[in-house]
């Protein structure tokens, strides 16, 4: 991976005779690809004695410049005259390929001198794989894939993007899960971070389902010649399907009764209230993992000292929903 408008010229040093120094001068450099300059290389100058003096520049792969012939086919590279007796070589646009020693050699009137330094490419984080979204049953362990390349190499981090926004430190590239409930579903992010530039982030969306629970239910209160409703909610992924049901027999929308579902919520509506419509309904409630009901009650809104009237009929009657069974109801003789 090449990234443009990066220009990086470091030197070699090579002032022998003038600084004492050994025969091989080692010195490591960290170089950032893209537009950051970790160092400055204003020093580090290859410099010969005299126009008689012959340099080379090498790398590993073999000789780069011999003096001013240029013996590389790459088109990056090139040799800097700085003045008569100093050199510099330069490299455009570096990558990671171009990581590793440099040498300038200086064949000099007395003997050979070379200076060497070494070069290391640092690469900003990106994540290169990462878990696809997935969707799981409750109960299921679960494994989120999240891998990145980078020098040095990237720091994973997860964090599950809700309002306490947990993160899970110390997980490397695999967050495990194990049982997971319904609370745990949503999107989750890795992030691969390391000092060359800012991180690197992608999110995997987590979707768990799980049987339908009913939310709400509640009785509800009619007048004759008026319109009513019964309302149940229920919380499933996938989306629960619902059913009415008056003593086991299942209701549709006829005869003055409408029933409208939208996600998550089925109302029972009468358009016109009869004595007939008062007593007991069941909503149904279904998805693929599961089932379950819960019992409402349309009553009079007329309510004598002892109860409730059904129909000239007077009745004691527990007006709470169940979410299961059928809500005790006795005649009063």
């Amino acid at each position: 991976m090449v990234l443009s408008f990066l220009f990086i010229t470091f030197f070699f040093l090579a002032l022998f005779e003038v600084c004492h120094l050994p025969a091989v001068d080692r010195i490591k450099l960290d170089v950032a690809m893209a537009q950051i300059l970790m160092l400055s290389f204003s020093s580090d100058r290859c410099y010969v004695e005299d126009k008689s003096s012959k340099v080379a520049w090498l790398n590993r792969s073999g000789i780069i410049f011999a003096g001013h012939d240029k013996w590389s086919l790459d088109p990056r590279v090139e040799l800097e005259k700085r003045t008569a007796l100093e050199y510099s070589l330069r490299i455009q646009k570096v990558d990671v390929y171009d990581e590793g020693s440099y040498t300038c050699s200086v064949q000099t009137q007395h003997q050979p001198k070379t200076s060497q330094v070494y070069l290391i490419v640092q690469v900003p984080p990106k994540i290169s794989n990462i878990s696809s979204d997935v969707t799981v049953n409750e109960g299921s362990n679960v494994t989120l894939v999240c891998m990145a390349n980078g020098r040095p190499e990237p720091v994973i981090t997860w964090r599950h993007l809700t309002p306490t926004g947990r993160e899970f430190e110390g997980e490397e590239e695999y967050l495990e899960i194990l049982g997971i409930t319904r609370e745990q579903s949503g999107k989750y992010e890795c992030k691969a971070a390391n000092e060359v530039s800012s991180a690197d982030v992608k999110q995997v969306k987590v979707t768990v389902n799980y049987p339908p629970t009913i939310t709400e239910s509640k009785s509800n209160e009619a007048t004759t010649g008026r319109q009513a409703s019964l309302k149940c909610e229920a919380s499933a992924v996938p989306a629960p399907d619902f059913e009415w049901y008056r003593d086991d027999t299942r209701i549709n929308s006829a005869n003055g009764l409408e029933i409208k579902s939208i996600e998550g919520q089925s109302l029972l509506m009468v358009t016109n209230v009869t004595e007939e419509h008062y007593g007991n309904y069941t909503c149904v409630a279904a998805n693929k993992l599961g089932v379950t009901n819960a019992s409402l009650i349309l009553f009079s809104k007329y309510i004598t000292e002892e109860g409730a009237q059904f129909s000239g009929i007077n009745y004691i009657t527990d007006f709470s929903a169940q979410q299961t069974g059928t809500p005790f109801t006795r005649q009063l003789l």
